[in-house]
């Protein structure tokens, strides 16, 4: 995209956003409006991310805007406060030198890597036809791309929390199996 595209797609991703209840907005959903009143099709991996960096700065700076307006009431005068922000700093420095702050990391068609199972195996987050899936999958390296194998599974939301609240059984079954050994 030229900067003069990205510059329309991001005021109407925001545009969007500020008009938006966020505890029903997802990306998908601000991702195809823009795509709409724009008549430009942002379905790319590339403009997929950069829709999703716009949609989290904004996130960040919702969050960011909370924790100011919360702040005064929590401390005393300015003094205290500027000492506060100080410390806050600090702290936030030493989680990530720590690790404590990790950054998310994007494959190359723009999904989440939630987890690295392993060198070749990962677990993603994803959209696919308007549908959040959980993906646990292989990946091989072909021209210095991940590419995703046949090998792995794709869950919807509701069953990936099946699956989750069926965790507490397997790990009973997988204990039993080892106890009898």
């Amino acid at each position: 995209m030229d900067e003069a595209t990205k510059k329309k797609v991001e005021e109407t991703v925001l545009e969007i956003l500020r008009g938006s209840d966020m505890d029903s907005v997802t990306e998908y959903k601000v991702r195809s409006a823009a795509a709409d009143r724009l008549g430009i099709d942002l379905s790319a991996p590339d403009r997929k991310r950069f829709v999703r960096g716009v949609v989290e700065g904004y996130l960040t700076s919702l969050s960011s805007q909370e924790v100011e307006e919360e702040q005064p009431q929590q401390q005393g005068g300015a003094g205290e406060e500027a000492k506060g922000d100080e410390e806050e700093e600090e702290e936030e420095e030493e989680e990530e030198a720590e690790g404590g702050a990790r950054k998310r990391e994007y494959d190359d068609n723009g999904d989440l890597i939630l987890c690295r199972l392993s060198s070749k195996r990962r677990v993603t987050l994803s959209e696919f036809k308007g549908r959040t899936l959980v993906s646990i999958r292989e990946f091989y390296m072909k021209d210095g791309k991940e590419l995703p194998t046949s090998k792995g599974i794709s869950m919807t939301v509701e069953q990936w929390e099946a699956f989750r609240n069926a965790v507490p059984a397997i790990e009973d079954a997988i204990k039993k199996l080892d106890d009898s050994d």
